[in-house]
């Protein structure tokens, strides 16, 4: 099976990008604590890939790539999408759990709620593992926190006094997508390959999807699957969102990727990336070099570098000049393709139409 696997890096400035909450015993009743590992060597600031996949969604929304996003609908305490991959991109791609209330009142609560007319009727647990993973984004290396203080002062009468941390650091993440999985749904009772259920069983059948009898599965066609990953990595692509947005304004997207499609879903790419002694980060030629010879056998195509110009132009510079004639990297000039990230994203996704490329899904 093929994977596209991928390592990126998000230069925050001076940003919080994913918030705790309200700090017990702070100064203030209101201050809004980062979210942090705390290590012997200091705190590592990090994003939950929970908030990742959350700004990609979002982005894929309301971006202009057809994107098809599943409706939720919420019950008590409980939230949930329509667990329907047939018709919801999002749910093909990141996956559900839907575990409907056989209670009296929450049917009657759900027959009562004129926005789910068009439901998908759900009998039974449902649930998707999800094609799309993603790491937790985590700082390269341990960083100070800043407590910046700050008042509500434009009403007559003594200001109210607030506070917030934010950092200074580079955030590494690594996702993966299953390209095999993507747009194929199983039946399997297995938790987490009950995709489809009876009913949806019956939809995948009169909207005429490809039965994989011996994987006890449904799989759309090749020209739908291959439009919704690449709309994914539009998405990828124009990322945007982010807390505290409004008065640390960093940009999400992406300033440095490297992907590829690997036979496997392990990362070859997961350790290229380190710190110097000033905590800014240092792209491992060597480390890169050992990981495409060792995996060349794993590697199916070509290695996608997106750098900003502008963002460690002198390491640019010398990943550059490693792939000459004598440089560490010159027996793979021919592979690695370095531009912008946008563009790198944008060229797996044009990868993917290719005709030589279509056992990527198989």
């Amino acid at each position: 099976m093929a994977f596209v696997t991928g390592m990126f890096l998000i230069d925050a400035p001076a940003s919080a990008l994913n918030n705790l909450g309200q700090i017990p015993g702070s100064r203030t009743d209101n201050t809004v604590g980062v979210k942090l590992i705390p290590t012997r060597e200091g705190g590592y600031p990090y994003v939950s890939a929970q908030a990742f996949r959350y700004w990609l969604r979002k982005t894929l929304e309301q971006g202009e790539w057809g994107w098809v996003a599943a409706p939720v609908y919420r019950e008590a305490k409980v939230a949930y999408t329509d667990a329907n991959p047939l018709r919801y991109w999002d749910d093909d791609l990141f996956g559900y759990m839907r575990a409907p209330s056989k209670r009296e009142s929450a049917k009657v609560a759900r027959e009562a709620d004129e926005s789910r007319a068009g439901e998908t009727p759900t009998k039974e647990t449902v649930t998707r593992v999800s094609p799309f993973r993603v790491s937790t984004l985590v700082s390269i290396a341990p960083t100070g926190v800043v407590d910046d203080f700050g008042v509500m002062s434009r009403q007559e009468g003594n200001p109210f006094p607030y506070e917030h941390q934010f950092y200074r650091t580079t955030l590494k993440g690594l996702f993966s997508l299953d390209l095999h999985a993507a747009g194929t749904f199983t039946y399997r009772q297995k938790t987490g390959y009950l995709n489809l259920d009876e009913e949806r069983k019956s939809e995948a059948k009169e909207k005429g999807l490809e039965h994989l009898e011996n994987e006890k599965a449904y799989r759309l066609s090749l020209p739908e699957r291959i439009r919704r990953v690449s709309a994914l990595f539009e998405g990828l692509a124009h990322l945007d969102g982010g807390a505290m947005q409004t008065v640390h304004y960093t940009d999400v997207s992406p300033d440095l990727v490297i992907m590829a499609v690997t036979k496997g879903g392990n990362h070859v790419f997961g350790h290229i990336v380190d710190a110097d002694a000033r905590h800014r980060p240092v792209i491992k030629l060597e480390a890169l070099r050992e990981s495409l010879t060792v995996f060349s056998d794993d590697v199916l195509s070509k290695v996608y570098v997106g750098w900003t110009q502008g963002y460690l132009d002198d390491q640019r510079s010398h990943l550059v000049d490693a792939l000459f004639e004598g440089g560490i990297l010159a027996n793979f000039k021919d592979q690695i393709k370095v531009s912008h990230p946008r563009k790198a994203f944008q060229e797996m996704a044009a990868a993917f139409e290719n005709e030589e490329n279509k056992s990527w899904f198989s």
